[in-house]
């Protein structure tokens, strides 16, 4: 794939669209609803420096939760926005989230910190900042589970620890194109060993044995796959 098939694939998706029209109206109401200039640049700063914390919290402990298929209301939720893409994570499809929760959660996460310094115009340029944030974030992964080989050794190295999350053990490097928050937490691993790959590295601890007692997710899906995506799974 090249950079520019890249760009094409990138672009077509709906969530990617969703994000970067939502993004437009709300800095289209900023102007109706302005806030001065420092409180909207210092809510644009805050919420570009806690994105990474607020990613890392909701992957680590929502995503790879233990408890969302435990709950009747949520299973759906949790199969789509996360378990689906363990299981298979070349289906591009569910590579990113669903609007339907990935836009609260990004107005939560972004929108009070600007109403607090500036009010309902900080609010949106926050949300804006939150949004675009994502794009940037949504593009990394495309590059991490798209057919593209990237030149650059940063990139290069970020997809390496991504891949590891899917294919060696999910229960680290949370990130996606920020590890600091891995390495401060202690989940952050670069040397693969084989001895230590993760059993639920596809399946997310959602084992045959769990659906038994929790089987709102396997009867979502047909049942429990287990293996690896490349034995299991055609494209």
């Amino acid at each position: 794939m090249t950079l520019k098939q890249l760009w094409i694939a990138y672009f077509q998706y709906p969530a990617i669209i969703g994000y970067l029209l939502s993004a437009a109206i709300a800095i289209g109401l900023f102007f109706v609803y302005p806030s001065a200039p420092l409180p909207t640049l210092a809510a644009i700063g805050i919420s570009i420096f806690v994105y990474p914390l607020v990613w890392y919290c909701l992957h680590r402990w929502v995503l790879h939760s233990q408890w969302m298929y435990k709950v009747p209301m949520l299973a759906a939720t949790w199969k789509r926005i996360h378990y689906d893409h363990h299981q298979d994570p070349n289906r591009l499809e569910i590579l990113f989230g669903a609007l339907h929760t990935t836009l609260p959660t990004i107005a939560i996460a972004t929108a009070p910190i600007g109403y607090a310094l500036g009010g309902t115009g900080a609010a949106l340029a926050a949300f804006a900042t939150g949004l675009i944030t994502t794009c940037v974030y949504e593009f990394f992964h495309c590059i991490q589970h798209l057919a593209y080989k990237p030149k650059m050794k940063m990139i290069v190295d970020m997809k390496a620890r991504h891949m590891a999350h899917h294919f060696h053990d999910e229960r680290g490097n949370f990130g996606i194109t920020n590890y600091f928050w891995d390495r401060l937490f202690g989940t952050y691993y670069e040397k693969i060993e084989k001895a230590k790959k993760s059993e639920t590295v596809f399946n997310l601890g959602y084992t045959p044995q769990v659906a038994e007692r929790y089987p709102w997710v396997a009867q979502l899906s047909g049942g429990v796959a287990t293996g690896h995506p490349s034995s299991r799974i055609q494209h």
